[in-house]
C-alpha cells in the first residue's frame, strides 16, 4: 500500500471545494482583493480561537517573523537567541532586520530551545530570543523569560515562534500571547493552511498590534503617510476567505493528529521497535503538525521506506548554525551536539488528518520490515 507522505487533497473533498469557492466568489463581487473585509474577519475569529487580543494578518509566516522582530526594534547590532534546529525563516527574518541570530542548542526530548543553553548565550547585546513551538511542542516560555531576564540582568523579549503549533496549548495557557508577540505560518501544508502564502502576528499588546499594522503596509498608519519604512506584507482577502472555511474544522483536525500519534507510539510498541525508534513525547496541548521519530542510521530507513512506496521527510538535515549563509558566524561542528545530533536521526512519518490506521499500520510494518532486514544481515555476517 502507498502511503503519501502529505496528501494536499485530504481536506478539499467536493462539499469543502463548493465552500470556499463560495466564499472566493464573494471576494470576487467585492472586489477588495488586498486586505478585504475577509481579512479583518478572519483576524478576529483567529483571535477567538487563540485567546489573545489582537491578530494581524500578512503575507506569510517568515515575514509575519520580520514583523515581530521590527516591533520588538530589533535592530542592526542586537543579537537575537534562536535554536539552530529549526526552520530557517526563524534565523533568516532575524538576518534580514540587520540583527545577528545566536545560535542556542535544543532540549533532545522535545526538540525545543533548550532553556539553559539559551541563557549561557545572553549578553548585553541580546534583545529578544526566540523560542520555535517546533513541530508542534509547546515551548516553555516562562522558564526561558525568567532564565535570560537573570543571566541578562533585564527583561529580554520573547518572540514566539508559532508557524507549527496553531491550536497548540501548554501549562502556561494557549500559545500565541505568552510572549510579547507571535509569528505564524498558513502555509498549504500547515494545521491550518491557506490555498497559497499565507501568516499572521498575534500580541497581547495593543501598542505592538498597532505598529505591526502600520509596519506591513508601508510603515503608515494612514494611506500615504508613513511614520517609518515598513514593507508590502499584506494578506490577499482570497487566501482569508479560504483560511475562515477552513478554520472551523481545525479543532477537528488536531484532534486527528493526535490519535494518529498515539496509534503510530502504541503500533511501535507491539511491534517491539522500542529499541530502535524513539518516538516523541505526547503531553497534553501537542498539536504534532510532525510526527517525528529518532532512529539511527536514519537514511538507510528512509530509503527502505520509499522503496516500499511510503513517503517520510527530514525537518531538518543541517542544523542552522552549520549553513553556508552563516559560516561567518563561525559555527563549527561539535557547538551544539544536541542540535547535531537531531539533524541525523529524526523522520518525519505521515500524520495529516488523511492518513488512515491501515496507512500508519502500513508505515510502522514497513519499519518493522527493515530493521527485521537489517538484523538478519548483521547475523549473517557474525
Amino acid at each position: 500500500m502507498a502511503v503519501p507522505f502529505f496528501d494536499i487533497h485530504y481536506n478539499l473533498g467536493p462539499a469543502q471545494r463548493a465552500a470556499i469557492l463560495r466564499r472566493w466568489q464573494g471576494v470576487l463581487e467585492h472586489g477588495k482583493f488586498i486586505l478585504g473585509p475577509e481579512v479583518a474577519e478572519l483576524e478576529q475569529n483567529l483571535a477567538a480561537f487563540l485567546d489573545v487580543r489582537h491578530v494581524i494578518g500578512c503575507s506569510n509566516g517568515s515575514d509575519a517573523l520580520v514583523l515581530a522582530l521590527r516591533a520588538m526594534d530589533v535592530r542592526p547590532g542586537d543579537e537575537v537567541i534562536v535554536p539552530s534546529f529549526t526552520f530557517f525563516a526563524t534565523a533568516g527574518a532575524v538576518a534580514r532586520v540587520g540583527a545577528t541570530p545566536v545560535f542556542a542548542d535544543i532540549d533532545p526530548r522535545t526538540f525545543c530551545l533548550s532553556v539553559a543553553d539559551a541563557a549561557r548565550r545572553a549578553t548585553r547585546r541580546t534583545a529578544a530570543v526566540i523560542p520555535v513551538h517546533l513541530f508542534g511542542h509547546p515551548a516553555p516560555i516562562e522558564p526561558l523569560r525568567e532564565a535570560l531576564a537573570r543571566a541578562a540582568g533585564r527583561d529580554v523579549a520573547v518572540i514566539e515562534d508559532a508557524a507549527q503549533a496553531i491550536g497548540t496549548a501548554s501549562p502556561e495557557g494557549p500559545i500565541g500571547g505568552l510572549g510579547r508577540v507571535s509569528a505564524w505560518s498558513c502555509f498549504p501544508t500547515k494545521n491550518l493552511g491557506a490555498l497559497g502564502d499565507a501568516g499572521f502576528v498575534s500580541t497581547p499588546d495593543a501598542a505592538v498590534a498597532a505598529r505591526v499594522r502600520a509596519l506591513r503596509e508601508h510603515g503608515g498608519a494612514r494611506t500615504y503617510f508613513h511614520d517609518e519604512v515598513g514593507y508590502n506584507f499584506r494578506m490577499d482577502a482570497l487566501q482569508a476567505a479560504a483560511l475562515l472555511e477552513r478554520l472551523p474544522h481545525l479543532l477537528e483536525w488536531n484532534a486527528a493528529r493526535v490519535v494518529s500519534a498515539r496509534h503510530y507510539r502504541d503500533l511501535i510498541r507491539e511491534h517491539g521497535l522500542e529499541d530502535v525508534v524513539t518516538a516523541p513525547q505526547i503531553v497534553p496541548g501537542h498539536v504534532f503538525h510532525q510526527y517525528v521519530v529518532r532512529v539511527r542510521q536514519r537514511d538507510a530507513l528512509r530509503a527502505s521506506l520509499s522503496a516500499a512506496g511510503i513517503g517520510t521527510a527530514v525537518y531538518y538535515p543541517l542544523p542552522l548554525h552549520l549553513q553556508p549563509c552563516f559560516a561567518p558566524l563561525g559555527g563549527r561542528p561539535g557547538d551544539l551536539p544536541e542540535a547535531e545530533r537531531a539533524s541525523q536521526e529524526v523522520l518525519a512519518l505521515p500524520i495529516h488528518p488523511g492518513v488512515t490506521p491501515q496507512q500508519r499500520q502500513e508505515v510502522v510494518a514497513g519499519i518493522a520490515a527493515h530493521f527485521r532486514s537489517h538484523s538478519a544481515v548483521a547475523r549473517g555476517r557474525s
